[in-house]
């Protein structure tokens, strides 16, 4: 009898250290815009290969969940599944409903739209209606905030100062009045989240969008975890030939660059500071640390220390944005990754 209660008593520990190894306290966030719509690019996926991913995620049981719920676990400092994976898609092109949505449906897999609201309420064919959004809420979809009508943020802003506050304000808070009443509560409000009109984000924006009380998400690619910067959380673009299954299985076991504190947390770039500088110091050594721009040109880099590391472009940045991506070799076949926003002034 006390042989089969130490064995139960084995079997409980056991079962609770293998329960607490497979969780984590970081995520992978993909982006999508349009779907089979190879005119564009740069911003479409062939439903072929978004086939093959989401077919890869069910089949290697990767834990697909919304972004809002993801965001709430980190914020709460809550443990997420092991290999946690999100699904979100900007602008909310009307291939969402035509090409992406009957395949997610089928796998009952959550998504994220970042919704901007001005081509809905002009009733443009390019994009989904109020109806066929409140369908996919039935089926899986959530609704975020992308602005009213997808706006030069930043930009806009040095333009025009004096009303800055008030016009950034206005684009977020009509969109999300408009959202919230045609669809509900199927719209993330707790919390709230925005997705930066092309992924620009400077301190400014960023402040701005905190006093509204949301959380803020780029464009620029790395995995989020507890450390994140809640007002930029990073996501891997999937369009324009940045989804190749090879790449795609690369970026889904990305692990969050171990930072203890980054040099720079702006993004603007002007003739007196381009290329900008941006200067990394690591929990760990890592020294096979290798940094790129995002025409993939090797980035020079100077160690400080053995865990500090300087990094700097030997050549401007160019017109309109670009990004510092850095990568180390992590366990087994993953990575560590992080990637820094430049936004290019002219």
């Amino acid at each position: 009898m006390a042989m089969k209660i130490l064995i139960n008593y084995i079997f409980v520990i056991f079962t609770i250290q293998a329960s607490l190894l497979a969780m984590q306290n970081h995520a992978v966030v993909l982006q999508y815009h349009r779907f089979d719509e190879m005119k564009y690019p740069s911003t479409s996926i062939s439903m072929e290969l978004f086939t093959q991913q989401v077919e890869y995620l069910v089949k290697n049981n990767y834990t697909v969940w919304p972004l809002s719920k993801i965001v709430k676990y980190l914020l709460e400092k809550k443990e997420l599944p092991d290999k946690t994976v999100s699904i979100t898609i900007d602008d909310a092109y009307h291939s969402v409903y035509t090409k992406a949505y009957p395949l997610l449906k089928k796998y009952k897999l959550p998504f994220t739209i970042f919704v901007n609201s001005a081509p809905i309420v002009h009733e443009s064919v390019h994009y989904l209606t109020w109806d066929e959004m409140r369908e996919m809420g039935k089926y899986g979809a959530e609704y975020a905030n992308h602005t009213y009508s997808h706006q030069y943020l930043v930009r806009d802003g040095i333009k025009n100062p004096k009303n800055y506050k008030k016009y950034v304000t206005k684009e977020i808070e009509m969109c999300e009045v408009k959202i919230e009443k045609e669809l509900g509560k199927k719209v993330c409000t707790d919390p709230k989240i925005l997705a930066y009109p092309f992924g620009e984000y400077d301190v400014r924006l960023m402040k701005l969008v905190k006093s509204l009380g949301y959380v803020g998400v780029a464009q620029n690619s790395a995995p989020i975890s507890r450390e994140s910067n809640f007002m930029a959380l990073t996501r891997f673009p999937m369009s324009g030939g940045f989804g190749e299954m090879d790449q795609f299985v690369l970026k889904i076991n990305t692990l969050p660059l171990p930072l203890e504190s980054i040099s720079n947390k702006d993004t603007l770039l002007d003739k007196s500071n381009n290329p900008p500088f941006l200067i990394l110091t690591l929990k760990k050594p890592l020294k096979d640390l290798q940094c790129f721009t995002s025409d993939g040109k090797k980035i020079t880099m100077q160690w400080l220390t053995e865990t500090t590391v300087k990094i700097e472009s030997e050549l401007p940045l160019l017109y309109p944005r670009n990004h510092y991506t850095c990568t180390a070799h992590a366990k087994g076949n993953a990575w560590y990754w992080y990637s820094h926003l430049w936004i290019v002034l002219k």
